[in-house]
């Protein structure tokens, strides 16, 4: 089996995902690549890569002999980076959102199809222990036909927009909460088997926190008409004072509803279900993060065994030279509704079309 040399942009962020690339049989981490030396450094100790594998250029980093880049980095270069990586023969997984704009989602389908290179949107939500459970279900059609889903992404990061000292902005101040709605509405339309068609979108204001940026907006929440007919409501906000923050997924169906539980947070915890004909009122279910089975190195990532499974599609659509499980145009189907929402947000709602891209 051939082994694939790994490299990585944004040793910070993406150092969760990499971590499993280190444990991966077929994998090795052979470049690192950051713009801040101390950040680049400990990556390197950490994973063990020699001088001769570190980077602060880009471009440098691509002559590397590398098969694979991981895009750690901030969203406003993701597109150009994978679009780079992918016409210098490399492989990409990317962390969410797929790109910036509509025009850089499209730019990246048009690179995979160019180069026939691998893509895969690293949307780790997905691969949650529960909501793989939830999948099974729903395939087995226990639940039913899903009409009806829901998702809330409350997480306040208001100390990861600015810095009150300085008053330095950080990349994420001009990311508006409904841009990133990859965690909530990925795994949504991965449960339905569905995708988006249209969009509604509003939002609350700025009273949480100075208007600095779209970041700053107290809440956004969008309505999505799927292709199948179905519609789904996502709330999300980045500064609202909830603590814990947390996820919550909800599905209805036409034999009964899924949900995990507010109160959970970021850790698992308990969730209710109900299928008509099957029990006379809803069960107690557990939603942990993790597979109960998983290893500690298939726990190394930072969000249960997501990160294993990911990993694990991964490399396996590239062994096997077929489509990962969230290919070039499923990553847009998660991003691009997003994008609109926002459209529709800052015109009072409008109804918007969203575009699918298709190979």
């Amino acid at each position: 089996m051939a082994t694939y040399k790994v490299g990585l942009i944004g040793a910070q962020r993406g150092a969760g995902l990499v971590s499993q690339f280190e444990v991966h049989p077929d994998t090795e981490i052979t470049a690192l690549c950051d713009l801040n030396e101390t950040r680049l450094a400990g990556a390197a100790e950490e994973f063990k890569v020699p001088d001769s594998g570190l980077f602060t250029s880009y471009d440098k980093f691509l002559d590397a002999p590398i098969d694979v880049v991981v895009i750690g980095t901030p969203i406003q270069l993701h597109a150009e980076q994978a679009i780079k990586a992918m016409e210098s023969g490399k492989h990409v997984l990317s962390e969410v959102t797929a790109a910036w704009t509509i025009e850089e989602c499209g730019q990246i389908v048009d690179s995979v199809k160019k180069t026939g290179r691998t893509y895969m949107l690293a949307e780790n939500m997905c691969y949650l222990h529960y909501i793989r459970e939830w999948k099974e279900w729903i395939t087995q059609g226990r639940i039913g036909d899903i009409f009806y889903a829901e998702s809330e992404y409350i997480h306040d990061i208001r100390h990861l927009l600015w810095d009150e000292e300085s008053g330095e902005a950080f990349w994420r101040l001009e990311r508006p909460p409904i841009y990133y709605c990859t965690h909530s509405l990925g795994p949504l339309l991965m449960l339905m088997d569905d995708r988006v068609v249209r969009t509604t979108c509003a939002h609350a204001g700025y009273s949480v926190a100075p208007n600095r940026g779209p970041s700053c907006l107290n809440m956004e929440v969008a309505l999505f008409e799927t292709q199948k007919g179905a519609v789904i409501k996502i709330l999300r906000s980045q500064v609202a004072p909830r603590e814990p923050g947390m996820h919550y997924y909800s599905l209805y169906g036409t034999k009964g509803f899924v949900e995990n539980d507010h109160g959970n947070g970021w850790h698992g915890g308990k969730g209710k279900l109900f299928i008509e004909g099957e029990m006379d009122e809803y069960e107690v279910i557990d939603c942990p993060n993790a597979d109960p089975n998983a290893t500690p190195d298939q726990l190394r990532g930072g969000h249960g065994s997501c990160e294993y499974y990911l990993i694990q599609d991964f490399v396996q659509a590239l062994q096997t030279n077929s489509r990962p499980a969230i290919d070039v145009i499923r990553g847009m189907d998660f991003t691009v509704p997003g994008i609109c929402a926002h459209e529709s947000a800052m015109n009072r709602g409008e109804w918007v079309d969203v575009p699918h891209f298709e190979w």
